[in-house]
């Protein structure tokens, strides 16, 4: 075996052991189960609900003797498989028999205050990547709200945030509040579902101000600092953690004419158009499981593989708009590159602006620097774990 491979192979066992070495929420029944007993629960959740490798929480939840009557489920739903974007029915676990309420789609918001009318506590447990524009906290934010209206609890299963280490980008202009940013936080905001919950609460962001009955059981062994490699995909084109880490600096093609891979086996690690010549690269989307149609369907795209950057390299980015201004600049169609989709994204009238001035990603970053201090500051009495 050469000395690369070595080092390679040593690399990743320290970092499935830092990995490992966490303890989910979901896991520690001792904290949760006895406050449980006797009440009747219903389980926001998913695919990525795991308490080990072949194990639901909900099965645990069951084995435990615990009332589940009710199982929410989010975008990509409650077993993970739908597009994004797709609407996604309720109906009834196969597995297990409870019934299933999606929370996703046309109808959600009064077949979820139905649904809290059965139920005495609300329990969140679901793997986020701790983006703003990734909508699983926005469903808990909705579960928290429709909790605090018809006098329930929440308690939430707490998991760690694989992009803990980082807090970037602006915070959310409110008037571009939507499905895809619900609070004002940065792109990045750095932490759990558990201190976001907490900070929910502290900050008076449910509707009219109100406050949740909430308990947090926290994960043991995680830091904001922590490497953490999610065990299972969170959702159908989130497929490795270098797309994880990707994210926060390509999702942003999604407002404009190019694709970022979906339908590829490389989605949020490539970018291209077929207007974009003199790339060496080109890809070809297809309809696949989790990107049935895809932007730019059979189109030979040109444009740039980012598989050669490594996690640090990612995870040292942060909000990096250098690919966007790339694409931008090559595409040469002005306005015409975003559309409206762009703002809900960004969260920042003024970010279009400088793009289109011929300002650079490093420029931009600056402009939110005084964002992301404030924001750092402002959740400091909400987080549960060392930085």
């Amino acid at each position: 075996m050469n000395r690369l491979l070595s080092l390679l192979l040593l690399i990743a066992a320290s970092i499935g052991a830092a990995s490992a070495a966490v303890t989910v929420g979901a896991a520690r029944t001792g904290e949760y189960v006895p406050q449980l007993k006797g009440k009747r629960i219903a389980l926001y959740s998913n695919h990525t609900g795991m308490v080990d490798s072949t194990t639901h929480t909900l099965d645990v939840m069951l084995r435990e003797g615990l009332n589940v009557v009710t199982l929410f489920s989010p975008e990509h739903g409650f077993r993970g498989d739908a597009d994004a974007g797709e609407h996604v029915s309720g109906g009834v676990d196969p597995l297990t028999g409870v019934p299933i309420v999606s929370l996703y789609g046309s109808g959600h918001k009064a077949a979820m205050d139905e649904a809290m009318g059965n139920v005495d506590v609300v329990v969140v447990d679901i793997q986020d990547v701790g983006l703003r524009y990734y909508t699983y906290y926005c469903t808990m934010l909705e579960l928290m709200n429709s909790a605090a209206r018809h006098g329930k609890s929440v308690m939430v299963l707490d998991r760690p945030n694989p992009n803990g280490m980082t807090v970037d980008g602006p915070i959310l202009d409110m008037k571009y509040q939507s499905g895809v940013g619900r609070l004002p936080i940065p792109v990045v905001h750095g932490m759990t579902l558990g201190e976001l919950a907490q900070m929910i609460n502290g900050e008076g962001w449910l509707d009219d101000k109100a406050t949740v009955p909430l308990t947090v059981v926290p994960c043991e062994g995680y830091t904001h600092s922590t490497r953490y490699r999610l065990p299972i995909a969170p959702s159908p084109n989130l497929r490795t953690m270098r797309a994880v880490y990707l994210y926060p600096s390509t999702c942003y093609f999604e407002a404009t004419p190019v694709s970022l891979g979906r339908g590829t086996d490389t989605p949020f690690e490539v970018y291209g158009h077929p207007d974009m010549k003199g790339y060496p690269y080109t890809f070809t989307p297809r309809s696949v499981a989790g990107a049935k149609k895809p932007p730019l369907l059979d189109q030979e795209c040109h444009g740039k593989l980012l598989t050669d950057i490594t996690d640090d390299q990612a995870i040292a980015m942060g909000v990096n708009l250098e690919y966007l201004i790339d694409a931008y600049n090559a595409l040469g169609i002005g306005d015409k590159f975003f559309t409206q989709f762009f703002e809900k994204l960004i969260g920042d009238p003024t970010i279009r602006k400088k793009i289109e001035q011929g300002m650079s990603a490093d420029e931009i970053k600056q402009g939110w620097a005084d964002d992301v201090a404030r924001f750092k500051a402002q959740r400091t009495p909400y987080l549960l774990y060392p930085l």
